[in-house]
């Protein structure tokens, strides 16, 4: 048998404690340095030879069409000196015509542009609360409304505030709850009338062709007329321009998505259980219809949203929801 081992205790020598040094992994040594330089946004630039060939593709247009024309009055006056005189007035009455709508044209796109950097310089402003800048905008949207005779007394009595000692920001929020404010409620009003009607005749109608061209021309209406509250007036090139822009703002704020608040009042009231396909396709299409007008509201309004609430889709469309027929309990 083995001898049996009584318990002893023995002392560790302390030996020096080891230091673990992280060590770089080998695949993030592969990897070049990331660069410190911040990502410029890609600008659309157009080459000399495309810029030299839409030039010259538009002057050889422009001759043919002189040549065309040329030949046309030439040919009348040999026919009949009168023919030829009426054929020339014609086409200088349509050469007049044609430089005022591109004069119209050229002062719609002015004036889109104008408010849109109106609603950059203001936002600029209020994030610096800087009253030099803040006081020029105010100044800027006065002179951008003085040919709408019912903000007169609004432009006085905000012209008298312009000499007092208020920071940038309170100045502009001023401006908005004075200025902006009357536009607001009457495109608020001009937005739900459509949306309504837009809701009422798409629920009634029995084509859907009849639908998809009533919405269309309801929306390009609903389009000029807020354009035209906010001072904006475009021509056909500005409503072309506007029109994308309201694409684009309906594509980043998510299409046609509809609200929580809408959704609940939705499922509150049980519309989908009570109305028929027909009804529940018009108070859809209401709903698109009142999500543009918000849309051009955010692309033509002069000023950012300060003093004032930004709509919402149910400001619009309630009273659809609520009462799709408009009938009165």
């Amino acid at each position: 048998m083995s001898e049996t081992r009584k318990p002893k205790i023995f002392r560790l020598q302390a030996e020096p404690s080891a230091i673990i040094t992280e060590q770089p992994d080998a695949f993030t040594l592969a990897l070049p340095a990331p660069a410190d330089v911040p990502l410029k946004p890609l600008k659309r630039r157009f080459s000399v030879w495309t810029k030299l060939f839409w030039s010259a593709f538009t002057g050889l247009v422009t001759l043919a069409l002189g040549m065309w024309f040329w030949r046309l009055i030439d040919e009348l006056y040999r026919t009949n000196v009168y023919v030829g005189w009426l054929g020339a007035a014609l086409l200088a009455l349509a050469v007049v015509a044609l430089l005022v709508l591109i004069v119209r044209e050229v002062r719609g796109l002015m004036r889109l542009t104008a408010a849109s950097v109106l609603r950059e310089d203001a936002e600029r402003a209020v994030a610096t609360d800087d009253g030099d800048t803040a006081k020029s905008v105010v100044r800027r949207l006065m002179a951008f409304q003085a040919g709408d005779p019912s903000t007169a007394s609004q432009r006085a009595q905000m012209a008298q505030h312009l000499g007092e000692i208020i920071d940038g920001k309170g100045l502009l929020m001023l401006a908005d709850q004075t200025l902006m404010t009357g536009r607001d409620e009457l495109a608020k009003a001009v937005i739900a009338s459509a949306a309504k009607r837009v809701s009422v005749v798409t629920a009634i109608s029995p084509r859907a062709i009849v639908d998809v061209m009533f919405v269309a021309a309801q929306s390009v209406m609903l389009t000029r007329r807020v354009a035209e509250i906010y001072g904006a007036r475009p021509g056909t090139l500005g409503f072309l321009r506007l029109g994308r822009r309201i694409l684009g703002h309906l594509a980043i704020t998510g299409g046609v998505a509809i609200t929580d608040s809408v959704l609940s009042q939705l499922v509150g009231h049980g519309l989908a259980a009570r109305l028929s396909a027909k009804l529940g396709e018009g108070v859809l299409n209401g709903l698109l219809t009142a999500r543009v007008g918000l849309a051009v509201i955010a692309a033509c309004r002069p000023l950012p949203f300060l003093a004032n609430e930004e709509p919402k889709l149910q400001d619009v469309a309630g009273e659809i929801l609520s009462n799709p027929f408009g009938k009165k309990d």
